[in-house]
């Protein structure tokens, strides 16, 4: 406990409740990025809310253990997840500055499920989605552009909003979109763009006009907005948009959907699993493995010889 012994952390925890104050500092102390930094800032805004709504300025480790249970009752996991986190960092960092005992040391916070959250398109759906894509108009193209991209190159809707034009280059070969993946604080990742969807990028950019390079890949149409960089928020809005009007209309599938397509189309096409693990950036593969499973079972043919057996 650095310096101080258990006896001596013990009475400066009787004489110091948990204040606004030591919120504050402790955001000021992370060094990470300023998403990083308003991620830790909401959780720990969350955690003293809830401290402020119950009277406590003392809390004990029962405190934060029926925090966790609050979280699981009202948040997905993943949200409980990162709230707890925080929280553990933020008690770890004032046992480390001699203000208070380390009370969420070793506390858990929610299993999480490693399956997919939302479903994959077919090679079929996902033709019948880009092809219902009006492109008579910019707004059509910049959408089949994006979800051309998406699926091809498995991006997330983040790394879709930092595309710049000047982004796409050339690497041997082939013309490329260097790409800010998550977590990452450059664009030193790639991905090809095959003929089908850089033709339908620079389609989408003729329309456009002419623009610098460090102008956003894609932009807004919207009123509020024009011309301006499109948010994360509206990548997702817009590709739901085109699944509803294509026809498909589920909670199942979203966004992401195209990511996990990506994944699961290579596997399918006799992508292999470490290649799918540098096409989607994994960083662990046990995390690729997960399209390997499904697809596994996809093919696995019990139910139809159970029924042709029976029927």
């Amino acid at each position: 406990m650095n310096a101080l012994t258990t006896a001596a952390a013990n009475q400066l925890q009787a004489q110091q409740g948990i204040t606004a104050d030591l919120f504050n500092r402790f955001i000021n102390y992370i060094d990470g990025s300023p998403k990083t930094v308003e991620t830790y800032r909401r959780a720990l805004k969350q955690f003293i809310t809830w401290l402020q709504a119950a009277g406590i300025t003392q809390p004990a480790r029962s405190d934060i253990l029926a925090y966790r249970e609050q979280l699981k009752a009202t948040h997905k996991p993943s949200t409980t997840q990162a709230y707890i986190t925080a929280v553990r960092l933020f008690f770890a960092w004032l046992e480390q500055e001699g203000l208070y005992n380390n009370i969420a040391d070793h506390i858990k916070g929610a299993k999480l499920d490693r399956e997919h959250k939302k479903d994959a398109l077919t090679t079929a759906q996902i033709k019948d989605i880009l092809n219902s894509i009006d492109t008579k108009d910019t707004q059509g193209r910049r959408d089949y552009a994006i979800l051309a991209l998406a699926v091809t190159g498995g991006l997330r809707t983040i790394e879709l909003q930092r595309a710049n034009i000047g982004d796409i280059r050339a690497a041997g070969d082939n013309t490329v979109l260097y790409i800010q993946g998550k977590g990452r604080e450059e664009k030193t990742e790639y991905i090809k763009l095959p003929a089908p969807v850089e033709k339908a990028i620079r389609a989408y950019l003729k329309a456009r006009g002419k623009a610098p390079a460090t102008d956003p890949l894609f932009t807004s149409a919207s009123d509020r907005n024009n011309g301006g960089r499109l948010t994360t928020k509206s990548i997702s809005r817009l590709i739901k948009s085109r699944f509803i009007a294509a026809g498909y209309n589920s909670e199942m599938l979203t966004a992401h959907s195209l990511r996990h397509t990506a994944g699961t189309l290579n596997l399918l096409n006799g992508g292999s699993l470490e290649e799918t693990q540098q096409l989607l950036r994994h960083s662990n593969i046990n995390t690729t493995m997960i399209y390997l499973h499904h697809i596994d079972r996809a093919k696995n043919q019990s139910e139809e010889r159970i029924a042709g057996a029976i029927f």
